[in-house]
């Protein structure tokens, strides 16, 4: 039994270093908030979204000066009318201005709607493109190295080129 051990146990230290190598899993990086902000197709989202919430703006601006106009209006003349007519005129006003808040609030949900929609699958083909780089080099972990991640320090391989490749761009 002794004998044994004095036979395994060198042995053993002898190949423990190369049983440690073996076993350690092969780490890259990559940071993804700047490859998904630089992918073509995020890009001209982005451009449809500002092209969209433009046109909003306009029209919520075209709005309010109707509505400040008919309040200007309205006040210059208010001496003038009657009380009734001044109620009915307030009312008005005031249906307007809830209005304008209304579509302010339908505007801004209908565009933070639009661009889940538009970004969500880009997203998905971005993480697609990081898994089967990783995938085809070899990598068992690869670690988000943007900005407010979890990585401090990345030595190990930044593969943003190979999957900008794989996305075409």
């Amino acid at each position: 039994m002794k004998t044994i051990k004095k036979i395994l146990l060198p042995l053993f230290f002898l190949l423990a270093p190369f049983a440690v190598v073996n076993a350690q899993a092969k780490v890259a990086h990559i940071e993804v908030q700047k490859l998904i902000s630089e992918m073509p197709e995020v890009i001209a989202a982005q451009k449809e979204l500002k092209k969209l919430e433009d046109s909003y703006t306009v029209e919520l601006e075209n709005t309010y000066k109707e509505f400040q106009t008919k309040a200007q209006d309205y006040a210059a003349v208010a001496a003038n009318q009657t009380e009734i007519t001044n109620e009915a005129r307030r009312k008005e006003l005031e249906s307007m201005q809830k209005n304008i808040q209304e579509f302010q609030q339908t505007v801004s949900q209908d565009l933070q709607k639009k661009s889940v929609d538009m970004m969500q699958p880009l997203i998905e083909k971005a993480k697609e493109a990081i898994d089967r780089v990783a995938s085809n080099m070899g990598y068992d972990y690869v670690l988000d190295s943007s900005n407010g991640g979890s990585v401090i320090i990345a030595k190990g391989k930044d593969i943003m080129a190979e999957v900008k490749k794989e996305l075409g761009f």
